[in-house]
Formats: structure tokens, C-alpha cells, sequence
């Protein structure tokens, strides 16, 4: 995969991840179904990185210790308090569960999925942090290549025409 796609599906599923810790932005129903689709993004996102989960795993005790295996237990982390934010979620739905023809649950469903969603704001901090040099040096790497069409000589907006002009010709 390339660091592009990477880069783009890791954006996506982080600003998923912003609009749906707000319910009021969207409303209940928006942000429960929402939540499902980010669920399934999760699931991509794991499955492309599915080589590396099973290399990290097989040398996890071999080698002494290095990043990829705080990388992987922090990965680890997420993928558990995800999973409990999802489960907890659907155990208080009010919308899938019913269009599924299911009855929600409550009381501690609820509790369980504010505290899991206070953990995984915790450990997808953390994650950012583990990963910004990566994260930072492919958005240079992408903002540096060359679009489509255009020659490295040539820049893509002449730094005479201004904004308007260059928003026109689109």
C-alpha cells in the first residue's frame, strides 16, 4: 500500500473517529450508523496491515526490546477499547439494534462505553504521539509530489495569479 493511501485512510479514520466521540453533532441515529461504517474502516485498516500484526507477533519475544513492540502493544490497546466502545455502543442502541429487529440493553452498557471511549481518546493520543515523525514526514512527502499533469518545473499555481483566478481554471 502507499504511504498516500495509508496516510489518507489513517486521516479519515481519525476524523471519523472526532465527528463520532460528538453524538450532538450528528444526532443519535447518524452517529450510531456512522460509527458502525468507522467500525468497518477499522477492520480495512487492520486487514491491509495484516502482515505487519502477524511479523510483530511472531518476533514480539524474539527480539530485544525495540518501538515496533510498544507500537504493538499500544495497537493492541486500540483494537481492545475500540472493540468495547463498538460492543458497548450497540448494547445501547437505539437505532441499529432496532432496525436490526434487536432490543438495546442499559445501565451499565452505557458506563462501560464512556469509559471505553475515555480510554480510547487516551490511547489514540498516544498512538498519534508514537507515530508523528511518520505521520508528519509522508503529509511533506505527499505535499512534495507532483500532481497529476504537471512537471516538477512546473508549478501546479503560478505564484503570480491570484487565489481566485487559480480556483477557476479547476
Amino acid at each position: 500500500m502507499s504511504t498516500k493511501t495509508n496516510l489518507l485512510l489513517d486521516l479519515g479514520i481519525f476524523a471519523g473517529s472526532l465527528i463520532a466521540l460528538e453524538p450532538a453533532l450528528t444526532g443519535l441515529a447518524i452517529h450510531e450508523w456512522f460509527s458502525l461504517a468507522l467500525g468497518l474502516a477499522l477492520a480495512v485498516h487492520l486487514l491491509l496491515h495484516w502482515d505487519w500484526v502477524v511479523q510483530v507477533t511472531l518476533q514480539f519475544f524474539r527480539k530485544p526490546l525495540h518501538i515496533s513492540r510498544l507500537n504493538y502493544v499500544l495497537n493492541v490497546l486500540l483494537f481492545i477499547t475500540f472493540t468495547g466502545v463498538m460492543l458497548s455502543g450497540l448494547m445501547i442502541s437505539k437505532s441499529v439494534l432496532p432496525a436490526l429487529g434487536l432490543q438495546a440493553g442499559g445501565g451499565a452498557w452505557r458506563s462501560l462505553h464512556h469509559t471505553f471511549t475515555d480510554l480510547v481518546l487516551i490511547v489514540v493520543g498516544l498512538h498519534f504521539a508514537l507515530h508523528w515523525k511518520w505521520i508528519a514526514g509522508a503529509v511533506r512527502r505527499c505535499l512534495r509530489s507532483p500532481r497529476p499533469g504537471h512537471t516538477q518545473s512546473q508549478p501546479a499555481v503560478s505564484r503570480q495569479q491570484p487565489p481566485a483566478v487559480a480556483l477557476e481554471k479547476k
